[in-house]
Parts: C-alpha cells; structure tokens; sequence
C-alpha cells in the first residue's frame, strides 16, 4: 500500500506577520458598541444648543469629531472669520460642557475651521439653532371652561400656575 501524503497545517494567515495591535484585529467589532456608549457625534449634533448654550452654538457648529492614538479627541467646529478668536479663548469652556455631556473626557481639544458666511452649494450655513415653534393660543371658551373655580384660591402663585397647566392642557389637546 502506498503511504498517504500527510498535510502540513497552515499556519493563521493573519499570525504570518508577527505580532499585531488587539485594535488591529478587533478595532471593526468594538466600533459598534463604543458609538452605542455615547462616543458617537450625532449626540453633539443633535443637542448642540443645549450642550454647549446659545451664545456658542449662534457663532459655531460641530462638524466631526477626530480620535487620534490617545484618548479623548478633537472637535472640529465651523465658524465664520470673525468669530473664530472668540471660539478660541472659549475653547476650554466648549471642552468642559461637551465633556460634562458625554460624562467622561471625551473630547481633549477643540480646532475653529472659518468659512464664508456664504457657501456650501445652496446658500448661507446655518449657525443659528432653529427657535422652537410658538404655541398656538388655547381656545378662549375652553381655557374659560378649564379655569372655571379656579377664582376661589387665596393662593396667586398655586392660581397662576393652575391657570398656566390648564392652558397648556387645553392647548395639546386642541391638535
């Protein structure tokens, strides 16, 4: 009988090249996770007037956010010429409130783009936060129906506020 050609286990193809960073081989799996644990921008993007208040977010918007090799990393704001000194001395502020945001050091340093106040294919960039829309007045014989008894509390701040919930109420419940 003829002896049977015995194969040779091929070594890993990925252990070919020696050693390799852990990030290297699971860098694309933790990715995932890690947006899910806040480290994603859409969190700055969507919140930015809260995070960082009105007068910032009137003279800055965020573009992205960079990781370099350490931890923490760079948000990227875009801001016309002129503001741009202003965004730099409140540079640590900006810092501080993202952080505060995010719950650990996320963010470790901040870089002003300007541009153009006009631009960007179809016209001006927006840097102000849209207003949030007016409520619409209450129906005057409903807010007078849903405020009837209310005249008899001695209190002025527990009627004001009673009268101010039920507009409110009467105001949701108009759509």
């Amino acid at each position: 009988m003829a002896a049977r050609p015995t194969k040779t286990p091929q070594p890993n193809p990925r252990r070919k090249r020696g050693f390799e960073r852990a990030v290297t081989l699971v860098g694309s799996e933790l990715r995932t996770p890690a947006e899910k644990r806040g480290f994603a921008e859409t969190k700055l993007l969507t919140h930015w007037a809260e995070i960082v208040g009105p007068e910032i977010a009137e003279m800055a918007v965020p573009v992205k956010v960079k990781f370099g090799r350490g931890f923490g990393g760079t948000l990227v704001l875009l801001t016309t010429g002129a503001k741009a000194p202003m965004l730099e001395m409140s540079r640590e502020v900006i810092i501080t409130r993202v952080n505060a945001c995010y719950g650990y050091s996320a963010i470790k340093d901040v870089q002003v783009t300007q541009t153009a106040p006009t631009g960007f294919a179809e016209g001006q960039v927006a840097f102000v936060a849209t207003k949030p829309k007016a409520k619409p007045a209450p129906d005057p014989a409903r807010l007078a129906q849903a405020t009837r008894g209310l005249d008899h509390i001695t209190d002025p701040e527990l009627r004001d506020a009673l009268r101010k919930l039920a507009g409110n109420i009467v105001t949701q419940t108009n759509r």
